[in-house]
């Protein structure tokens, strides 16, 4: 079996079998195929001849890139996967990264933005354009439900609920879970959904939710560089992604009072250990509120 014809197999495991979703099948293929690249830089053209001692020359050029240890470690696991695989289906008798062992994570504490700064954030988009409309929607979505925002692409028309007030979210693995929207979310979406999408659609039959300029599905990219520009009118000097609205909405709920296995929920995390680190943000922000209102500090 070639490189290649094994990776589809494994995507064709992963779609059908384990019900992957599309981020998580790019992230593994761009692992399997940039090991591939590697393996062959290596004169090694057959995958089931690789051994522990070309995997560890893989990761040192991973070093020596200055990738970060969580990158290797997502690497790592694509491809623990994907020998796992090849050993069921009988290609291979080994796993050359059974013995490796997974570089343990920076723990860094997730950087939010206080309420002052994402109500800065949600006044700049252009209410009079459609794509105003859309990004202010966007930015309300985030915040109010504190979805992903390979989640909010993958928004249709049919996942909202206007009546209660929640949408239907598609998780990692497929996991569904509705989320609630909030007041303030809701008025951007009915403004978007009467004033911008029906002047960015190109045809009746599109059903993603956010759509772009051509009237096609808004991609996660597109969202990113919509949030660096919305920043950049602001005075907020954070680096900010859309995970920080993320970040941001789960340490605001744990600050007001709201129970960790509350928030776990609202986030679609699997384990309640993934959740605690917003605590840790928590009390960083009251030891720095501290060290800034106390005289003697």
């Amino acid at each position: 079996m070639q490189m290649e014809e094994a990776l589809r197999a494994f995507i064709e495991y992963l779609q059908i079998e384990k019900n992957a979703s599309i981020y998580t099948i790019h992230s593994y293929t761009h692992d399997i195929e940039d090991f591939f690249d590697f393996s062959r830089q290596q004169n090694m053209q057959d995958f089931a001849a690789v051994s522990y001692v070309l995997v560890r020359k893989y990761l040192v050029e991973c070093n020596q890139k200055k990738l970060a240890k969580s990158t290797i470690a997502r690497k790592l696991s694509s491809l623990r996967s994907f020998y796992r695989f090849l050993m069921r289906e009988g290609v291979i008798a080994e796993n050359p990264f059974v013995l490796v062992a997974t570089p343990k994570k920076e723990k860094k504490l997730p950087k939010v933005l206080y309420v002052d700064e994402i109500e800065q954030l949600l006044a700049q988009p252009d209410l009079s354009t459609p794509l105003g409309l859309r990004d202010r929607a966007i930015l309300e979505v985030l915040y109010a439900s504190g979805m992903r925002v390979g989640e909010l692409v993958g928004l249709e028309l049919n996942s909202l609920d206007l009546q209660v007030g929640t949408a239907l979210v598609f998780g990692k693995g497929a996991k569904e879970r509705y989320v609630p929207l909030g007041r303030p979310a809701m008025a951007a979406l009915q403004q978007y959904l009467v004033k911008g999408r029906p002047q960015l659609a190109s045809n009746d039959h599109e059903k993603h939710l956010f759509l772009n300029f051509r009237g096609g599905p808004l991609t996660a990219r597109s969202v990113r560089r919509m949030l660096d520009k919305m920043i950049q009118q602001t005075s907020i000097y954070l680096k900010v992604s859309p995970h920080t609205l993320r970040h941001s909405f789960a340490t605001h709920l744990l600050d007001a009072g709201a129970d960790l296995r509350t928030v776990q929920e609202l986030l679609g995390h699997v384990n309640i250990s993934t959740t605690q680190i917003y605590t840790h943000v928590s009390n960083e922000r009251l030891r720095q509120v501290y060290r800034q209102a106390h005289p003697r500090a």
